[in-house]
């Protein structure tokens, strides 16, 4: 089944609101950037519907070394669950029924991924020191991407940061937090699964903690941010 086909029959089912969608592209709209012959993704909250659409999207290596996402989760523990636990797992918290992250389509294919959760969600998060908890507002958290070989570098992560906004204002949270990598600071990573500081300040995250050069924690304000 094509991504087109995914999303048409999830509108068709009532397993996903219209509404929502339609939410998602007037943020986008207003609030991206205007891009010569940039793409406009289509981006949808993950229900059970669209799970073919994530296996088809991470792939048989199941996003970053058979994580399926599952690292903010679990820690390094993912790395020895038995073939398809983790994949499973997934699944399992998809089927019920709170989406945990948005996937993005250009037309008919699946081209990237969000995590998007409460941060409680989260527990691996409290186990690095220089993501410790900042006060006691209960956040939301944008904590992976994946995106598509060959769309890399095309506005997918950019995208999904807007669309995740709209998403945890929708919830009534009072704010989305993030942990991207600082590529500007001296030895920081190329490995960007939790996305770039840069691509987050455009979006008007602001750093709310840094404890390691390349590592800070960005929060944005939703409350005005219109749902």
């Amino acid at each position: 089944m094509s991504g087109r086909q995914w999303v048409t029959q999830s509108v068709a089912t009532g397993n996903l609101r219209l509404s929502a969608k339609s939410r998602v592209d007037k943020l986008c709209e207003r609030g991206m950037p205007k891009r010569k012959g940039g793409i406009k993704f289509t981006i949808l909250p993950l229900t059970p519907d669209l799970w073919p659409a994530l296996e088809d999207l991470f792939g048989k290596s199941g996003a970053s070394n058979g994580c399926w996402c599952t690292y903010w989760r679990l820690g390094g523990a993912y790395r020895e669950a038995p073939r398809g636990a983790n994949r499973e797992a997934l699944r399992q918290i998809v089927e019920r029924g709170c989406p945990p992250g948005l996937l993005a389509f250009d037309g008919e294919l699946p081209v990237g991924w969000c995590q998007l959760t409460p941060r409680d969600a989260l527990p691996w998060l409290d186990h690095m020191w220089w993501f410790a908890r900042v006060g006691a507002v209960p956040v939301w958290s944008i904590s992976c991407f994946f995106v598509r070989r060959g769309y890399r570098r095309q506005g997918v992560m950019t995208q999904l940061i807007f669309a995740a906004l709209k998403t945890a204002k929708g919830e009534r949270e009072p704010a989305l937090e993030s942990y991207p990598i600082d590529t500007s600071a001296p030895k920081s990573t190329s490995n960007i699964f939790t996305g770039t500081a840069a691509a987050f300040a455009r979006a008007g995250f602001k750093v709310v903690a840094r404890r390691a050069p390349a590592r800070p924690i960005m929060r944005h304000d939703l409350k005005p941010i219109a749902r």
